[in-house]
């Protein structure tokens, strides 16, 4: 003879019928509760062609500030326009960010690796969205916190997603 066990819910649920199946909706891929698919064009870009755009706009921008400002790249901090250098760069790579994602989702370093900003429901993000997740951009750690659709905290704050082209 066998005794079987009750389980009391949880806190808040309530008890499923014996039998019952429950549902799952976690979604199996990143982008599917946006109707986007797993693999090919309009899919979610994976996180290291992302930050390889990045790195590329960020060298980009270095290029043409150092050039400017006649500083020698290979110097290093020893140069005294190091600093000057660096500020004037990180302004540049974000003018260029968000005027690029503002009017069409691309940036340089996204072209070149065929990925693109675009909000949830498709369309460009333009230049109020554009600004909110440029400015957390450059706070550099909300980029990193990601959630199942690889969106960064900046992404969910603009309601935007990186797709490839």
């Amino acid at each position: 003879m066998s005794a079987k066990r009750s389980v009391a819910p949880a806190p808040g649920r309530r008890a499923a019928a014996p039998g019952a199946v429950s549902a799952d909706n976690t979604p199996n891929s990143p982008g599917k509760r946006f109707g986007l698919p797993n693999q090919g064009p309009m899919s979610v870009a994976p996180m290291g062609r992302r930050l390889a755009a990045l790195v590329i706009d960020w060298v980009l921008c270095e290029l043409i500030v150092s050039a400017v400002t006649r500083h020698q790249i290979v110097s290093g901090a020893s140069d005294p326009r190091y600093f000057t250098t660096l500020y004037w760069t990180l302004l540049v790579f974000g003018v260029e960010v968000y005027l690029l994602t503002a009017i069409s989702g691309l940036t340089i370093g996204k072209r070149l690796l065929n990925i693109r900003v675009i909000r949830t429901n498709g369309d460009r993000p333009g230049f109020g969205w554009a600004l909110v997740r440029t400015a957390l951009l450059l706070f550099v750690v909300p980029p990193l916190l990601c959630d199942r659709d690889l969106r960064g905290l900046h992404d969910r704050a603009a309601d935007t997603i990186v797709v490839r082209m």
